[in-house]
């Protein structure tokens, strides 16, 4: 019962009731006609529709800011109904550019029609649900609302930026060819060691040099193979990494960092590994190739900051996720008590990446020379400093990023191109 009908019940309640207290038949008589088209409504009134429709999206996973159109089929295989009112609940986050998200009009039986409009969002894993339809008879005194199933995903992943190798040196790498050198003569092209001269060795490979200083010997030049990797890629989503907010536009620079090194290590042809650490824990298993490509970029468009108190420190990582002696690369602004965490986690035998975004550059913006908003940046700034330069002399490699540089102009600079390797650490420089 909506609220005409219960104007009319009123007016005709009224009429009656007023006609019988004073005994007035032209007063009784005024409800009659009020009481015909109250009838002529219940006749014809809508019994609940039996609605059908589905939901069709040219393309599911998209790049931020990409115009995107839906289309909504919807049809009635039950009777007649003269007034329907069809409204798609838009995703929050998702904008309407151009279309209708509703439609008033009648829906006679066996007839389709199609709902269309295009949006565009950011970043983010958008589920489309159910329609909500109005329905109603001509008078409008009688209508009833259902949801009619049409569900579809979205997915807006992560842009990656074009980003060229990355050099590391994982303490063990895997059976197969790749950029990554083993500590491991074979066939490579960077010089590895000297040896004795086998059977079967080319004689290309001799080293003449060295063999001039032998009377009865000859010696062979050994090149260091160069092999594929594990690298477990871990991006840091705890709210208290980023000031506290939970939607931190520094966040989405990290995840577009996070998208431009899964995708440079997965091209060298790498088993790459992804894991999101917040609010909960997102994986995407260690994989290799195409699949597993698109794999990591679901799981980035999914992630959002988010805080719990399980997670709050990175001591909970599940370190069995990757394998022993891997490389791990951690995308974090980094928190006080993180430093000797990951200190921990490079003493276990992995090779550890850190990539920092600077959160206090970030959030600083400009501030007036000599004021005390600068001294407090300048102390800011050295406790980093002091921090990062800790995480260095324990063997650990880290990128202090400004995000208003460009991140392959950050690595180039950090890392170069061929890492050597200190005496008896085995740590790139």
């Amino acid at each position: 019962m909506n609220s005409r009908t219960a104007f009319l019940l009123l007016l005709i309640f009224g009429f009656l009731i007023t006609g019988l207290i004073s005994l007035n038949g032209a007063v009784i008589a005024l409800a009659i006609p009020l009481l015909v088209y109250l009838g002529i409504a219940v006749w014809y009134s809508p019994t609940p529709p039996h609605l059908v429709a589905f939901r069709t999206l040219p393309l599911e996973t998209v790049f931020p800011d990409t115009p995107v159109e839906v289309n909504i089929f919807l049809k009635n295989n039950g009777g007649d109904l003269p007034e329907v009112l069809i409204e798609d609940n838009v995703p929050e986050g998702l904008t309407v550019l151009d279309g209708e998200t509703s439609r008033f009009l009648p829906l006679p039986a066996g007839e389709e029609i199609r709902l269309s409009y295009v949006v565009k969002g950011g970043r983010g894993d958008y589920r489309f649900n159910s329609l909500q339809v109005s329905y109603r008879e001509g008078a409008g005194l009688f209508e009833g609302k259902i949801a009619v199933q049409a569900s579809h995903r979205l997915m807006v992943r992560p842009r990656p930026r074009p980003l060229r190798s990355i050099p590391i040196r994982p303490p063990q790498t895997r059976g197969f060819a790749g950029p990554i050198p083993s500590r491991q003569g074979g066939v490579g092209i960077d010089f590895f060691l000297v040896r004795e001269y086998q059977p079967g060795d080319p004689m290309r490979r001799i080293n003449w040099k060295v063999t001039a200083r032998e009377e009865q010997n000859l010696f062979t030049n050994l090149f260091e193979q160069q092999r594929v990797a594990d690298v477990g890629i871990i991006l840091d989503a705890r709210e208290q990494s980023y000031g506290g907010s939970n939607d931190h536009l520094l966040f989405e620079h990290a995840v577009d960092a996070t998208a431009s090194i899964a995708d440079a290590f997965l091209r060298d042809g790498n088993r790459v590994g992804m894991l999101v650490y917040g609010a909960g824990i997102d994986t995407a298993f260690p994989g290799a190739g195409k699949i597993q490509h698109q794999r990591i970029l679901q799981v980035l468009a999914r992630a959002h900051l988010g805080s719990n108190y399980a997670l709050e420190s990175l001591s909970y990582l599940p370190t069995r996720f990757f394998p022993p002696h891997s490389q791990v690369v951690l995308i974090s602004p980094l928190q006080p008590h993180d430093t000797e965490i990951l200190i921990t986690l490079r003493a276990h035998g992995y090779q550890v990446l850190v990539l920092s975004p600077d959160l206090i550059r970030f959030d600083a913006g400009q501030v007036a020379p000599n004021s005390p908003e600068e001294l407090a940046l300048r102390i800011a700034l050295a406790e980093r400093k002091f921090a990062l330069q800790k995480l260095r002399r324990a063997g650990i490699q880290v990128l202090d990023w400004d995000v208003t540089l460009p991140l392959e102009q950050v690595v180039r600079q950090a890392i170069p191109l061929r890492p050597h390797l200190r005496r008896g650490m085995g740590v790139p420089v």
